[in-house]
């Protein structure tokens, strides 16, 4: 498959997909990561052999069903070839070609030599939605038996004879080095084989099993030069980014004169907005497995992008990316941290003279202190509305780094990041007079990269709360001032009338307890949220029920929707009540789950996920329901309390 599992589901929905053509059962497919090879898998929504931004299905939605549609012509062409008859007379079920007339048959399997001989067609229908069989059932994925029993092979699980395991410390300050160690006491560990070093701030320890190697590091007492990047903070970066935001930026979207309009208004309002860095924690820490030889490579790990993977080994050792064969594993948890390809690079120039096989595993530790995190955006915004309430305009800045300028340059076209601004300048609100512009502010001693959706996850937080603050300026109901705002755009109005239904908006709520509302289009998918919460005297946050409706067009599987869905709240929710990153002379604080807290199963709300089936094309939903959590969370505080936190962390907010 050209996009890789990373929890998501995404083997089963395209196995899905191809079956549907085949005229295959899903219990007869085998489903296998895809090699690198960037002529036959790359994205054509990222340019690249990735698997991130909710793309996958939607990327592959006709690609996959056109292959599968493909390969099944040019068998039925064959066998009809053999019995010469006209192919159409021919009939296909669970991969058994049926002549009905002489009641001959041929399997997928006996005819698929001759099949490769058939010219491929180019002229080729596929099935209209009213004959699907598979597409919109609710199958079982094709992977839940290996992940119950054991048997499923992640990064981590990788053995190869003579392996060797190793473990790796970097800098805490990024542009540190080191300044000593004692290698004597290092090499002193029973069970330790040999301490590599990559330049000056990077340096592992193989042994013969990873606690060996984890004393061995330990035992260096390795001390850090923390470089120019040594008195960082916060506060620091967070200043720099107040004062690039007094000015305007590269103009996204001018309609209609905004400032004007706001000038003129009756009700006035403006505000900055903070979305803090975030990890992204995957329970599986980074890992690879590389077996160096003169002549080549293997790479065993679990990667969103094959083809950088490849690239990065064969960069850091000197050798053909042709000569780096990858084997793609299963990713116990990715959140988009692995479409970036650093630790494989280190560990391929770490070990490029060991003529063994070595896992490279990183603790959570170093994990979380090296982490490519989510940007810390910073957004000024304002609006004016008028005599009888109605938005007369809207500005909007967006502050902050640019992941495309460095991850895929192409993208980052006259200093826009299309990513960064997603979800600001375009809502599912009607508007006439709109200014958004980003500034590009990157910040000292920190990577950023792709999280579980980037520019939606901060952005519709900043709307969604900034539309309640419009809704409470005028007196309005938050629910009927976005109806009124969605006369040309019925499906996301269907999601938002959908969810306030099923919530029972409006009701009378307990002293103390609050509903609130988030509403998007996001990844191609509508996606309206309400959040019912419960806060405590001491200021502490109960998620009571989270009611989600969605419509992400023609569904492939119901139930990787759902599961999609609530994931993907609860990710987003854990990270909105209690998740950021911070900084002190330059180092990240924050090293393992207890001061990077993940939400706890007593605290998760009641998950209700409404679908809207039709047949508009596939949208994303990896990522949909995690932009949703923070506005919804925020209007749900202020609906409780009248409190109005505009800075995420919430429950760091609330002071509980």
């Amino acid at each position: 498959m050209p996009h890789t599992e990373v929890g998501q589901g995404i083997y089963t929905s395209s196995a899905m997909m191809m079956a549907e053509e085949l005229e295959l059962d899903l219990d007869q497919v085998k489903v296998e990561a895809a090699p690198p090879d960037m002529s036959k898998y790359m994205d054509p929504n990222l340019y690249d052999q990735a698997t991130g931004g909710s793309m996958s299905t939607r990327s592959d939605w006709m690609r996959l069903r056109q292959a599968a549609a493909a390969a099944r012509i040019m068998m039925v062409s064959a066998a009809a070839a053999r019995w010469k008859v006209d192919p159409s007379t021919l009939t296909v079920e669970r991969g058994i070609i049926h002549n009905p007339l002489t009641k001959a048959q041929f399997t997928f399997a006996e005819i698929a030599p001759e099949a490769a001989t058939q010219a491929v067609p180019t002229d080729i229908k596929l099935k209209e939605p009213s004959e699907f069989r598979l597409i919109g059932t609710r199958a079982r994925r094709v992977d839940t038996a290996t992940k119950v029993n054991g048997a499923a092979i992640y990064g981590i699980d990788i053995r190869r004879p003579g392996m060797k395991f190793a473990t790796l410390a970097m800098s805490p300050v990024k542009g540190g080095t080191i300044a000593s160690m004692d290698e004597k006491a290092g090499r002193a560990i029973p069970g330790v084989v040999d301490i590599v070093r990559s330049g000056n701030d990077a340096i592992a320890v193989i042994a013969e099993h990873m606690w060996a190697a984890k004393q061995g590091l330990d035992a260096l007492a390795i001390t850090w030069d923390n470089g120019p990047n040594g008195t960082v903070t916060l506060e620091s970066i967070v200043a720099k980014m107040d004062e690039a935001s007094k000015v305007q930026g590269v103009v996204i979207r001018n309609e209609k004169s905004a400032e004007a309009a706001i000038e003129k208004a009756k009700t006035k309002l403006s505000a900055i907005y903070q979305s803090p860095f975030l990890s992204h924690a995957p329970l599986e820490p980074l890992n690879c497995t590389l077996h160096i030889r003169a002549d080549g490579a293997e790479l065993w790990v679990g990667t969103q992008v094959p083809v950088r993977a490849q690239k990065a080994v064969a960069d850091a050792i000197g050798l053909a990316p042709e000569k780096v064969v990858v084997h793609n594993q299963l990713m116990g948890g990715a959140f988009g941290r692995r479409l970036d390809v650093d630790s494989i690079e280190i560990a391929a120039k770490l070990l490029k003279d060991i003529r063994y096989p070595v896992k490279m595993v990183w603790t959570r530790e170093q994990d979380m202190t090296h982490d490519y995190y989510r940007p810390y955006y910073y957004d000024r915004v304002a609006a004016g509305l008028d005599d009888s309430g109605k938005l007369a305009g809207r500005t909007h800045r967006v502050t902050g780094s640019s992941i495309y300028a460095r991850w895929a340059a192409a993208a980052f076209k006259n200093g826009i990041d299309p990513d960064a601004v997603d979800c600001a300048a375009e809502t599912p609100y009607d508007e006439d007079a709109v200014l958004a512009d980003y500034v590009r502010q990157e910040p000292d001693g920190m990577n950023t990269s792709w999280w579980r959706g980037v520019g939606p996850t901060h952005n519709v937080f900043v709307i969604e709360s900034f539309v309640d603050e419009m809704a409470n300026a005028t007196r309005q109901d938050p629910l009927e001032f976005r109806r009124r705002m969605l006369g040309r755009n019925p499906r996301a109005l269907a999601v938002l009338n959908l969810a306030a239904e099923k919530a029972g908006w409006g009701q009378k709520l307990p002293k103390g307890r609050g509903q609130g509302i988030s509403l998007q289009f996001a990844f191609g998918s509508y996606l309206a949220h309400i959040l019912e919460i419960d806060v405590a005297a001491d200021g502490s946050i109960g998620l009571i029920r989270s009611v989600i409706a969605v419509d992400c067009g023609i569904t492939i599987n119901p139930d990787t929707v759902l599961a999609q869905m609530q994931g993907g709240i609860i990710f987003g929710l854990s990270a909105a009540m209690f998740n950021r990153i911070t900084l002190t002379d330059g180092a990240v604080d924050q090293t393992n789950f207890d001061t990077y807290r993940v939400m706890r199963i007593n605290e998760v709300p009641k998950v209700e996920v409404y679908q809207i089936h039709n047949n508009e094309a596939p949208g994303g939903v990896g990522e949909a329901a995690t932009a949703a959590a923070a506005g919804a969370l925020a209007n749900a505080i202020f609906a409780a309390t009248g409190k109005r936190f505009r800075s995420l962390p919430l429950a760091d907010a609330m002071g509980a």
